[in-house]
């Protein structure tokens, strides 16, 4: 480990454990203070249901899509069930 990345982690653990003795965190929170939460249903119209949820700067976009179909001649009392997810990179 280099020298500079042990001054910053000691940099950062002084000013964590600072906030966490006066009950907050490093943005000022208090320990069991939430970031706003919102929820906001049916934005994608070619979905059959849709949500956006937001944490804080943080967001969060699902759509789902339901067809029905034929279920497999070796299994008629089975369905499929097809999971697909989309990432953006983590910044």
């Amino acid at each position: 480990m280099s020298d500079s990345y042990k001054v910053v982690s000691k940099i950062t653990a002084k000013k964590i454990m600072e906030a966490v003795s006066q009950n907050t965190r490093l943005d000022g929170r208090g320990l069991l203070e939430y970031r706003e939460i919102k929820a906001e249903t049916g934005l994608i119209s070619k979905a059959s249901g849709s949500a956006l949820v937001s944490i804080g700067k943080t967001k969060i976009l699902a759509g789902v899509k339901v067809e029905t179909g034929e279920p497999y001649s070796d299994k008629p009392d089975a369905g499929v069930l097809t999971v697909n997810a989309e990432l953006t990179p983590l910044a």
